[in-house]
Protein backbone atom coordinates (compact mmCIF):
# COMPACT_ATOMS: atom_id res chain seq x y z
CA UNK A 1 0.00 0.00 0.00
CA UNK A 2 1.11 3.26 -0.84
CA UNK A 3 2.03 5.98 2.37
CA UNK A 4 -0.79 6.64 4.57
CA UNK A 5 -1.40 10.66 4.05
CA UNK A 6 -3.21 12.76 6.55
CA UNK A 7 -6.74 11.74 5.93
CA UNK A 8 -6.03 8.00 6.44
CA UNK A 9 -4.58 8.47 10.03
CA UNK A 10 -7.35 10.75 10.87
CA UNK A 11 -9.36 7.92 10.38
CA UNK A 12 -7.53 5.32 11.61
CA UNK A 13 -7.16 7.17 15.03
CA UNK A 14 -11.08 7.92 14.99
CA UNK A 15 -11.41 3.96 14.06
CA UNK A 16 -9.40 3.12 16.73
CA UNK A 17 -10.87 5.14 19.62
CA UNK A 18 -14.37 3.70 18.22
CA UNK A 19 -14.44 0.98 15.62
CA UNK A 20 -18.25 1.23 15.44
CA UNK A 21 -18.29 5.38 14.12
CA UNK A 22 -20.33 5.25 11.01
CA UNK A 23 -18.96 6.40 7.46
CA UNK A 24 -21.42 9.76 8.07
CA UNK A 25 -19.31 10.66 11.47
CA UNK A 26 -16.00 9.46 9.93
CA UNK A 27 -16.61 11.90 7.17
CA UNK A 28 -17.29 14.84 9.43
CA UNK A 29 -14.34 14.24 11.53
CA UNK A 30 -12.12 14.18 8.36
CA UNK A 31 -14.13 16.63 6.17
CA UNK A 32 -15.02 14.34 3.51
CA UNK A 33 -17.74 12.60 2.05
CA UNK A 34 -19.28 9.70 3.09
CA UNK A 35 -18.96 8.15 0.09
CA UNK A 36 -15.01 8.84 -0.16
CA UNK A 37 -14.38 7.87 3.73
CA UNK A 38 -16.32 4.40 2.95
CA UNK A 39 -13.32 4.16 -0.34
CA UNK A 40 -10.32 4.64 1.53
CA UNK A 41 -11.62 3.04 4.75
CA UNK A 42 -11.79 -0.27 2.29
CA UNK A 43 -8.85 0.21 0.93
CA UNK A 44 -7.50 0.26 4.30
CA UNK A 45 -8.89 -3.21 4.86
CA UNK A 46 -8.05 -4.71 1.56
CA UNK A 47 -4.23 -3.67 2.13
CA UNK A 48 -4.80 -4.86 5.73
CA UNK A 49 -3.90 -1.83 7.62
CA UNK A 50 -6.61 -2.31 9.26
CA UNK A 51 -6.84 -5.88 10.68
CA UNK A 52 -9.99 -6.68 12.17
CA UNK A 53 -12.80 -5.33 14.24
CA UNK A 54 -13.60 -6.57 17.89
CA UNK A 55 -15.19 -5.93 21.08
CA UNK A 56 -12.80 -5.47 24.21
CA UNK A 57 -14.22 -6.67 27.09
CA UNK A 58 -12.81 -5.76 30.48
CA UNK A 59 -11.54 -9.05 32.14
CA UNK A 60 -12.63 -8.47 35.60
CA UNK A 61 -16.58 -7.96 34.46
CA UNK A 62 -16.25 -11.05 33.09
CA UNK A 63 -14.96 -12.56 36.54
CA UNK A 64 -10.91 -12.47 35.16
CA UNK A 65 -9.81 -10.62 38.05
CA UNK A 66 -6.03 -11.38 38.07
CA UNK A 67 -3.43 -10.69 35.17
CA UNK A 68 0.15 -11.93 34.84
CA UNK A 69 3.08 -11.22 33.27
CA UNK A 70 5.28 -14.91 32.63
CA UNK A 71 9.05 -14.58 30.75
CA UNK A 72 9.15 -17.49 29.37
CA UNK A 73 12.71 -19.93 28.59
CA UNK A 74 12.44 -22.79 26.76
CA UNK A 75 14.66 -26.16 26.66
CA UNK A 76 16.88 -25.66 23.58
CA UNK A 77 16.77 -29.37 22.74
CA UNK A 78 14.41 -31.97 23.23
CA UNK A 79 15.10 -35.65 22.89
CA UNK A 80 11.77 -36.49 23.14
CA UNK A 81 10.27 -34.56 19.96
CA UNK A 82 11.28 -34.44 16.49
CA UNK A 83 9.72 -30.66 16.36
CA UNK A 84 11.64 -27.83 17.24
CA UNK A 85 10.79 -26.42 21.19
CA UNK A 86 9.97 -23.02 19.93
CA UNK A 87 7.49 -24.78 16.83
CA UNK A 88 6.35 -27.28 19.86
CA UNK A 89 5.27 -24.12 22.04
CA UNK A 90 4.13 -21.75 19.62
CA UNK A 91 1.39 -24.55 18.60
CA UNK A 92 0.44 -24.75 22.43
CA UNK A 93 0.31 -20.96 23.19
CA UNK A 94 -2.35 -21.08 20.57
CA UNK A 95 -4.75 -23.72 22.48
CA UNK A 96 -4.73 -22.15 26.10
CA UNK A 97 -7.14 -19.49 26.26
CA UNK A 98 -5.60 -17.80 29.89
CA UNK A 99 -3.04 -17.08 27.42
CA UNK A 100 -4.43 -13.57 25.86
CA UNK A 101 -0.68 -12.51 24.25
CA UNK A 102 2.93 -14.07 23.32
CA UNK A 103 5.82 -12.03 22.16
CA UNK A 104 8.92 -13.68 21.06
CA UNK A 105 11.58 -11.93 22.58
CA UNK A 106 15.26 -11.51 22.42
CA UNK A 107 17.48 -11.53 25.85
CA UNK A 108 17.66 -13.79 28.71
CA UNK A 109 13.65 -15.18 28.34
CA UNK A 110 12.12 -16.17 25.04
CA UNK A 111 8.82 -15.58 25.10
CA UNK A 112 6.82 -12.95 27.45
CA UNK A 113 2.65 -14.11 28.05
CA UNK A 114 0.45 -11.83 29.33
CA UNK A 115 -2.11 -14.09 30.90
CA UNK A 116 -5.85 -13.50 32.15
CA UNK A 117 -6.83 -15.70 35.14
CA UNK A 118 -9.97 -15.97 37.55
CA UNK A 119 -7.93 -15.61 40.75
CA UNK A 120 -4.55 -17.15 42.29
CA UNK A 121 -6.46 -20.58 42.25
CA UNK A 122 -6.60 -20.70 38.61
CA UNK A 123 -3.33 -19.15 37.93
CA UNK A 124 -1.47 -22.10 39.59
CA UNK A 125 -3.80 -24.43 38.05
CA UNK A 126 -2.79 -23.00 34.70
CA UNK A 127 1.14 -22.89 35.46
CA UNK A 128 1.47 -26.10 37.33
CA UNK A 129 -0.78 -28.27 35.15
CA UNK A 130 -0.15 -26.59 32.11
CA UNK A 131 2.80 -24.36 31.04
CA UNK A 132 5.43 -25.90 33.29
CA UNK A 133 3.95 -29.70 32.09
CA UNK A 134 4.66 -28.38 28.21
CA UNK A 135 8.46 -30.16 27.24
CA UNK A 136 9.40 -27.37 25.68
CA UNK A 137 9.58 -25.03 29.01
CA UNK A 138 12.48 -25.22 31.32
CA UNK A 139 11.68 -22.15 33.25
CA UNK A 140 8.90 -19.14 34.10
CA UNK A 141 8.93 -15.98 36.01
CA UNK A 142 6.01 -14.20 36.95
CA UNK A 143 4.80 -10.66 37.43
CA UNK A 144 1.36 -9.84 38.51
CA UNK A 145 -0.22 -6.45 37.81
CA UNK A 146 -1.34 -4.80 40.90
CA UNK A 147 -2.61 -1.51 38.48
CA UNK A 148 -2.85 -1.31 34.99
CA UNK A 149 -1.18 2.47 34.25
CA UNK A 150 -2.86 2.71 30.97
CA UNK A 151 -4.08 0.46 28.99
CA UNK A 152 -4.84 1.16 25.22
CA UNK A 153 -4.83 -1.05 21.31
CA UNK A 154 -4.44 1.83 19.88
CA UNK A 155 -1.32 2.14 17.63
CA UNK A 156 0.04 5.91 17.47
CA UNK A 157 -0.63 6.79 13.35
Amino acid sequence: MDALDKIDRHILRTLQSDGRATYDQLAEQVSLSPSAVLRRVKRLEEARVIDRYVALVKPESVGLGLTAYLNVRLEKHTESHKRNPMDLFRASVQTWPEVVECAALTGEMDYLLRVVVADMGHYSRFIMDTLLKHPSVQDCKTSFVLDRVKATTAVPV
